[in-house]
């Protein structure tokens, strides 16, 4: 696992970096043009002395001479930093005087055009040659005169050019990179700032942050930080009511079962400690139906962030499986429970356990205050998208509480029954987790409720 560096050494490695290029690709440009005007500097010296040598090249009585006295020889090879060396060469008396390893040029057809320079090594030196030829008067004859410099004075001028170029360039890129690491440490301070801001802060502050000395990139950054300060607070103030309510909720059957116990204990008679055990078996059922519908709930929040982890489900076989669950408490409380589906198999995205756990509140909330002796019908249908609905014929809900049914622990006041306000609720969590729509509607005139869950293909 790689080691997370730090903002400020990523933007001064992606600055450095292509200043580091443009610097080492300035440098071998400059040493090039430094080289080239060294090089026409010395040429051109290079050039004035051999044709100084070619003057003392002359005709006499038909033969071609070379006569240069040695004080004139000295005076043309003295050099404190150079050697200089010299060839002439006729093309019918071959070698006449001067350096026979002076190397010949590598174009000699280009020599009689014009002088030519070239690079070469002598003696273990690198030099400097020019190579020009002559026709001296009255003469058939062609002379080639070569001047061959060693480069230690070129080096030096190159060097000296490169210096004056790259020194002031090296110092402004010193100066421009302290500038550039001067205004990367300006620039982070607002997110320094922000991270003292928020590490001083207490785990129960979620005010937003303020933001009116923020730059512009780091305004997003807060904003998105104030939308989930937001949602945190929204989120701990529903688990505080939660909390409540929850407490709220079990304190009275708490209450109740142990009221019934300590009378169990008090009574001698057999029929009245039968009494009251059954309502501590009420009460128990209670509770234990309220857990469950507590860890429902639990469920579909942690699951809330992962719907990449649904698979397939057939809702046919599903609600198949839950009313034959059911069947046997409808026979009991006098109630005809129906299904229609149809034989194909009809099948959503999402987690088999919560889609069960609805229809299961569905059917609970539909049993509950539905009409004694009264129906109950289960249908699915494709119409376009997979519909699930639930009928009961009881007491209709009325239009204005049709949306507040669905919040957690509320009831329609004036509802008979023990329901604790959690069905619809769990409902409404599980369908939104699959992004389905959950509605209720009149049955029909004659009253009756009608929820339906619809999913999206």
């Amino acid at each position: 696992m790689r080691s997370p560096t730090s903002l400020r050494t990523q933007l001064l490695t992606r600055l450095a970096l292509p200043m580091a290029v443009f610097v080492v690709l300035d440098a071998g440009v400059s040493y090039f043009v430094a080289l080239h005007y060294a090089n026409v500097a010395y040429d051109r010296w290079l050039l004035d002395s051999a044709r100084s040598l070619a003057q003392e090249v002359k005709a006499q009585k038909g033969r071609v001479v070379f006569e240069l006295p040695p004080t004139a020889l000295e005076v043309f090879q003295w050099d404190e930093v150079d050697k200089t060396f010299f060839k002439i060469e006729s093309s019918h008396l071959g070698f006449m005087a001067g350096d026979r390893d002076i190397p010949a040029p590598p174009d000699m057809a280009a020599v009689r055009v014009q002088p030519m320079y070239f690079d070469s090594a002598m003696r273990g030196l690198k030099v400097r040659v020019v190579s020009m030829a002559i026709a001296p008067k009255n003469s058939p004859e062609e002379v080639i005169v070569q001047v061959a410099e060693t480069v230690n004075k070129r080096r030096g001028m190159t060097a000296e050019i490169l210096a004056a170029v790259l020194v002031p360039q090296l110092l402004l890129v010193l100066i421009g990179g302290l500038h550039v690491s001067a205004g990367i440490n300006r620039g982070l301070r607002p997110l320094h700032a922000l991270t003292r801001e928020i590490a001083q802060r207490s785990p129960r502050d979620l005010a937003p942050i303020p933001d009116t000395r923020v730059p512009l990139e780091v305004r997003s950054l807060t904003h998105t930080i104030n939308g989930l300060l937001n949602r945190l607070s929204t989120a701990m103030a529903t688990q505080q009511r939660f909390i409540a309510n929850a407490a709220h909720q079990f304190r009275t059957p708490v209450a109740a079962l142990k009221v019934q116990v300590e009378r169990t204990l008090r009574e001698a008679d057999l029929d009245l400690q039968r009494t009251a055990m059954e309502q501590i078996k009420s009460s128990a059922e209670r509770i234990s139906r309220l857990t469950s519908q507590l860890l429902a709930l639990a469920r579909s929040e942690a699951i809330l962030d992962a719907p990449s982890s649904f698979q397939p489900v057939d809702l046919t076989e599903l609600a198949t499986e839950v009313c034959l669950d059911w069947a046997p408490k409808a026979l009991r409380s006098g109630v005809e429970l129906g299904f229609d589906a149809g034989a194909v198999p009809l099948c959503v995205t999402g987690d088999a356990h919560l889609l069960r756990e609805l229809l299961h509140n569905l059917l609970e909330n539909a049993l509950l205050y539905g009409a004694e002796g009264g129906q109950i019908e289960v249908r699915l249908a494709a119409r376009p998208n997979p519909e699930l609905t639930v009928e009961n014929d009881g007491r209709p809900v009325p239009r204005s509480e049709r949306e507040r049914v669905f919040e957690r622990f509320y009831r329609v006041p004036g509802t008979p029954g023990e329901g604790c306000g959690l069905g619809l609720a769990i409902v409404k969590e599980i369908a939104d987790l699959h992004q389905a729509h959950v509605g209720i509607v009149r049955r029909n005139r004659a009253g009756g409720t009608r929820v339906r869950v619809r999913f999206k293909t």
